[in-house]
């Protein structure tokens, strides 16, 4: 079942960069991209524990350059969010062109540049100004706290629920669990680690037409060591899973295969 995505995040409430609003508040036009060295990562899955993801997509981005720093959180205006912070625009620019679309656990990631530089950034880059940096962002937070367009449309949305007597009383909050990889149910699409970065699809579709039913093989060009392989029903999946999982394709490394989660 979809989970519903949150909200763009509130600029002023996290600690290291700005995704949509523009220094005065107002929301930044549709359609203008500003480098930056930070990019706003869109469309993750909220499933996943925040030190799994942060990980992840430091792995992910690491390969295009130093990645300064890595900035997620599990409340209700940063889930489904990220930022990440490279040293420079350039290399910035090219992870993402690279990236966007890419489906970490599952989901097409959505990547934009951040409106403004992280504290990371500014430490690295412009060490020299990082007071001011911070004074300008705790005075802009403190000054549009009651006015941020985003604030606001959430509490005209919660005095109109009192109105009308929906607001009703928060759901006890359900425990962050991540199921393990190994206990995931029953999938038609496989998806394969700890692959030799040498493989080619040729290969893998010589290994897994072994077994009946294959449908397709889909390499990632920017995480070599990772693929998924779909079959065209789970019973299929699931022979090759279990006949080929821990083989060793390079004769040292063994592959891990589990279902693709849902």
């Amino acid at each position: 079942m979809a989970t519903s995505q949150a909200a763009p995040v509130d600029p002023h409430s996290m600690e290291d960069a700005t995704p949509t609003l523009a220094d005065n508040g107002t929301p930044q036009p549709e359609g203008e991209e500003i480098l930056s060295e930070t990019l706003y990562i869109q469309n993750l899955n909220e499933k996943v524990k925040i030190d799994v993801l942060k990980a992840s997509l430091r792995g992910l981005f690491k390969s295009y350059g130093e990645v300064l720093d890595v900035v997620a959180h599990s409340n209700l205006r940063m889930r489904g969010q990220a930022f990440v912070s490279f040293a420079s625009p350039e290399i910035a620019q090219k992870a993402m062109k690279e990236v966007r679309g890419f489906p970490l656990y599952s989901k097409p990631m959505q990547i934009t540049f951040a409106r403004t530089r992280s504290d990371a950034v500014v430490k690295r880059l412009d060490i020299t100004n990082l007071e001011q940096h911070t004074s300008k962002r705790a005075e802009q937070k403190r000054r549009t706290r009651y006015s941020n367009p985003l604030k606001q449309k959430f509490k005209a949305k919660r005095m109109a629920a009192e109105i009308d007597g929906a607001a009703a009383a928060p759901a006890a909050r359900r425990p962050n669990v991540q199921m393990p990889d190994e206990y995931l149910p029953p999938n038609k699409i496989l998806f394969l680690q700890n692959l030799p970065e040498s493989v080619t699809k040729d290969q893998l579709m010589a290994l897994f037409s072994q077994y009946p039913n294959l449908h397709e093989v889909r390499l990632i060009p920017t995480k070599k060591d990772i693929a998924f392989v779909e079959y065209m029903d789970e019973g299929s999946a699931g022979v090759a899973k279990d006949a080929l999982h821990n083989y060793k394709l390079d004769g040292e490394n063994k592959i891990k295969i589990t279902f693709a989660r849902k």
